[in-house]
């Protein structure tokens, strides 16, 4: 459950700096250039739940931002001990007590693309924003704005901010039809200097073994090429946004992106890749669609609804 937690957390919490100084207003869009701001460049600490369905995590997190970058430190409290180290370095998470510990340097910046902060254009299309009440969280007052998806292949998410800061107190993942499918809330927060660093050191776990490369391929190994295979159908709003190939391994990585949602498509060759059947899967709020293209297996990954990777999947191709 701890990769859905990362998944849909990093999707806000791990966005690049915006200029929220350059918006003072009070509309949805100036407290969302406010979160962004905030998630990338304060310095806080605290502890979550995250719920989906009639499962509950409780983790903590330590965000750092100085003069060394951001350094972020996420763990679990509950269930079996996993931890995720973010840095200069890149990421390096633990696979539970005894097991490996991961890195990979291509995810030292984001694990997911930006928050759109220009909602005139294409995602203005996709997501409405509307502003809700004002109410108390771990706390702090929170301003409540929601991002609502258009259609039917987008999740949404209510959303709920420090007043004063704008950083994410609360997230509410959202279907179609605005029913709730997931949530995460903060228990307890620090900001600033009350954060106590120490919290930043590695578990046991973590820092007595050796990392093991985790050839992701958003890894520092990957080329910069043309893609070869890529969907000839897209929902609307999505476009390429990161494609890496692997030559040694025939292994082709695109990341399609609204701005907000995020699909992986994997290309791979796989000797018994021709006649594996169409099949579509869902683990939390991830749905995954895998399917053969001639000698290819081509997997769809996103925290989309099925009906998002199932156009893209089907529609995969080589490119001509």
């Amino acid at each position: 459950m701890m990769r859905a937690v990362i998944s849909l957390l990093a999707a806000v919490l791990l966005l690049p700096a915006c200029l929220a100084s350059a918006h003072a207003g009070d509309s949805a869009e100036d407290w969302l250039d406010r979160m962004s701001a905030a998630m990338s460049q304060m310095t806080y600490q605290g502890t979550f739940v995250y719920i989906q369905g009639d499962q509950m995590e409780t983790m903590r997190i330590t965000h750092v931002s100085g003069e060394n970058g951001v350094q972020e430190r996420l763990v679990s409290l509950t269930g079996t001990p996993r931890e995720l180290l973010r840095d200069a370095d890149g990421v390096r998470w633990s696979l539970g007590e005894g097991g490996a510990v991961l890195a990979d340097r291509g995810f030292g910046q984001t694990f997911f693309p930006a928050l759109p902060t220009d909602y005139a254009g294409e995602a203005g299309r996709s997501y409405a924003l509307k502003m809700g009440e004002q109410t108390l969280i771990a706390g702090h007052q929170a301003r409540h704005v929601k991002v609502l998806p258009r259609d039917r292949y987008r999740y949404g998410y209510s959303l709920w901010l420090e007043k004063h800061s704008g950083l994410l107190l609360k997230w509410v993942l959202l279907d179609s039809a605005s029913k709730p499918l997931a949530k995460l809330m903060f228990t307890d927060l620090k900001l600033g200097s009350a954060v106590d660093r120490n919290e930043l050191k590695p578990g046991k776990g973590m820092s007595s073994m050796e990392p093991v490369d985790s050839s992701l391929p958003a890894g520092g190994l990957a080329q910069q090429t043309p893609p070869r295979w890529h969907p000839k159908r897209l929902p609307p709003g999505f476009s390429l946004t990161t494609h890496r190939y692997l030559e040694s391994e025939a292994y082709e990585h695109l990341v399609y992106s609204d701005g907000l949602a995020a699909v992986s498509v994997y290309v791979e060759s796989v000797e018994s890749a021709r006649g594996h059947p169409e099949i579509t899967q869902q683990h939390g709020t991830t749905h995954v669609f895998t399917r053969a293209a001639d000698d290819v297996l081509v997997t769809v990954v996103g925290n989309v609804p099925a009906v998002t990777v199932q156009m893209i999947g089907k529609s995969v191709a080589a490119s001509r």
